[in-house]
């Protein structure tokens, strides 16, 4: 059985943006720095496709682990499982 659609499918109303924000991406979150142990929202940015994670982890709470390139390794839980994500810094925010 084939695969119908891609990785964005059904994310229309997901990814989007509010209209104040519309425009040019923030270069603050695109080179923001992250020390392993923070806490990450995974919100993700859908001007920007690169290092995106799966739709279904957004919203999602995370901790830095580690750096692979330019992209964070996030750390996240599904149910009893541990997962590990390779995300852009653009696509992630700091919990405070």
């Amino acid at each position: 059985m084939r695969r119908v659609g891609g990785f964005r499918r059904k994310t229309r109303s997901l990814f989007k943006k509010n209209f104040r924000d519309k425009g040019k991406i923030s270069i603050r979150r695109f080179f923001q720095k992250l020390v392993v142990g923070d806490k990450v929202h995974l919100v993700s940015e859908p001007a920007y496709q690169q290092g995106m994670y799966d739709p279904k982890f957004y919203g999602r709470v995370g901790v830095i682990s580690g750096m692979q390139g330019k992209c964070y390794l996030v750390d996240i839980k599904e149910g009893s499982k541990a997962k590990t994500l390779i995300v852009h810094p653009i696509h992630l925010k700091k919990k405070i």
